[in-house]
């Protein structure tokens, strides 16, 4: 009974009769779609282009510019290999300049040098905290480059020194080892792994502190947040349970930037499956995520809406926990955001929503999520507006007949009909197919006529014959098949439906009947 109950409720989501394991490729496909536009957004590496270095680390008479000593690659060679302390500072400072070029730093110059494993050794100098620091930053850089520059700083041996220096008593060398090691982690699923069997975990959360300055604290964040990043595979589960109780205190931090990147972090631990999703639902954080997705700034929008959008595609419970945490409060601002991306995320998340029972599509309905719906696909960005298409169709597919009549009720065709000249074959036929929807609806209620009559009116019945000449034979047919079912017989002016006050149809409910 439980099997059925499931697959009943798997062929209301998005395309019916789907089985569940092609629906969760849709959804990772729709979410690699909205990831495109976002590669920028949460940066997976950062270079230290600062040239500012505190007293201590510049050798005397060396801290003005016009004293630099610039040195050659071969002098840099000669200096790294030397047993002299001061040639050892003067070539690694050298290199890290390089490095730390605005533009074009040769970074594949330098790893060919084969100075690495020195400056690795480097970062083991406890008794030249000016060594370890210069080492460090130029290591950073190398590993802020490609997969083959991070590879180059790992073979090196970088992992574990760098990791030690978290707990060094300099905290410029500390915060500088964090900034390399979030490069590190951010590379990818491969060296994030690494980092955490070499427990870079325990002494990096010791970093979190109410006496860690503000900008330390914000390249631990950073840090943390490639350490959540990445699938195939997941985090390790021990790490996720390590790190998610400090992400929640972070969350609720003063400084945006930390915010920000905490929820990225929350985002990536909700891009997953449900039973992950469920770890984060279990703190109760869903409310703060909720509040952030108000936020009036864009960075800390993104991904808050991002993790609550990743939650609502998990179970229904899940879903509910979005719904009792707000979200459906928030998201009418968000249909109608200047920026498309986040009308195209926020309309995602509602088609989720949508694709839930009948209790959830009512509180859709009654916190008043139609009228933004109708306006974004009136008037919404094209990519947001196909997401608003699901919104519809998951409506007609999992709604009761009332709620569908609420729908048409909204003014929801006229767009919808629109968005038949749009140019995606897609897009059109989940139109066609909420159409057929509607149909069933009104077959039910005995208002055929009238919903036929509604869809002439508002040229509908003109639009979709001429997709009977659409390219695509699926639009085609499907086309073809509501005008022979449902326009083919003779009409009846008496059947014409009237016009309310608002210059919308009028969809009453009178007594038990629906007028359409």
């Amino acid at each position: 009974m439980e099997v059925g109950k499931k697959e009943q409720r798997m062929r209301k989501f998005k395309n019916k009769g789907k089985d569940a394991a092609a629906l969760r490729m849709q959804r990772v496909e729709v979410s690699i779609e909205l990831r495109k536009a976002k590669k920028d957004e949460q940066i997976l590496k950062r270079r230290n282009v600062s040239l500012h270095v505190q007293d201590e680390n510049v050798p005397p008479g060396q801290n003005r510019p016009h004293e630099i000593i610039q040195l050659s690659l071969e002098e840099i060679v000669e200096g790294v290999n030397s047993n002299n302390p001061k040639l050892q500072l003067l070539a690694t400072q050298a290199t890290r300049r390089m490095l730390s070029r605005q533009k074009d730093p040769p970074i594949n110059q330098i790893i060919q040098l084969g100075i690495i494993p020195r400056m690795v050794e480097f970062l083991g100098h406890a008794d030249d905290a000016a060594l370890q620091f210069e080492a460090a930053w130029a290591l950073t850089n190398i590993a802020s480059g490609t997969s083959e520059h991070a590879r180059a700083v790992v073979e090196g041996g970088a992992i574990p020194a760098l990791i030690s220096l978290l707990s060094s008593p300099h905290m410029h060398i500390s915060e500088q080892s964090v900034w390399a090691l979030g490069n590190l982690a951010g590379d990818g699923p491969l060296y994030r792994d690494a980092l955490i069997s070499h427990d870079v975990i325990p002494p990096l959360l010791a970093l979190v502190s109410p006496v860690t300055p503000v900008g330390f604290l914000r390249n631990v964040t950073w840090t943390l947040s490639n350490l959540c990043r990445n699938k195939n595979p997941y985090p390790p589960l021990d790490a996720v349970h390590k790190i998610l109780p400090v992400l929640i205190c972070l969350v609720q931090h003063e400084d945006r930037e930390i915010v920000t990147d905490s929820c990225w972090a929350l985002s990536y631990l909700t891009d997953s499956c449900n039973e992950r999703i469920q770890i984060v639902v279990d703190t109760g954080i869903l409310p703060r995520l909720v509040e952030l997705m108000a936020s009036v700034n864009l960075n800390v929008v993104t991904p808050a809406l991002r993790a609550v959008g990743n939650v609502v595609t998990g179970t229904d419970q899940q879903t509910q926990a979005a719904i009792n945490a707000g979200v459906l409060a928030v998201l009418p601002r968000l249909l109608r955001h200047t920026k498309p991306a986040i009308q195209k995320e926020a309309a995602w998340t509602l088609s989720n929503i949508a694709a839930g029972p009948p209790q959830q599509i009512q509180q859709l309905i009654t916190c008043g999520l139609l009228p933004p719906l109708v306006e974004l696909l009136d008037k919404g960005d094209f990519k947001a507006q196909k997401e608003g298409v699901w919104v519809a169709a998951n409506i007609t597919t999992g709604g009761t007949v009332d709620q569908v009549v609420e729908l048409v009720r909204s003014g929801v065709l006229k767009p919808l009909l629109d968005l038949l000249s749009a140019k995606d074959s897609k897009t059109i036929l989940i139109i066609l197919d909420t159409i057929s929807n509607l149909f069933l609806a009104a077959e039910k209620l005995g208002e055929t006529e009238k919903l036929c009559l509604l869809l002439e009116e508002l040229n509908g019945l003109e639009k979709i014959e001429d997709l009977q000449n659409h390219e695509n034979n699926m639009v085609y047919r499907a086309a073809l098949n509501i005008i022979e079912k449902y326009f083919s017989g003779e009409e009846d002016s008496d059947l014409e439906p009237q016009t309310g006050q608002d210059g919308l149809y009028d969809f009453s409910v009178e007594k038990q009947d629906f007028n359409f």
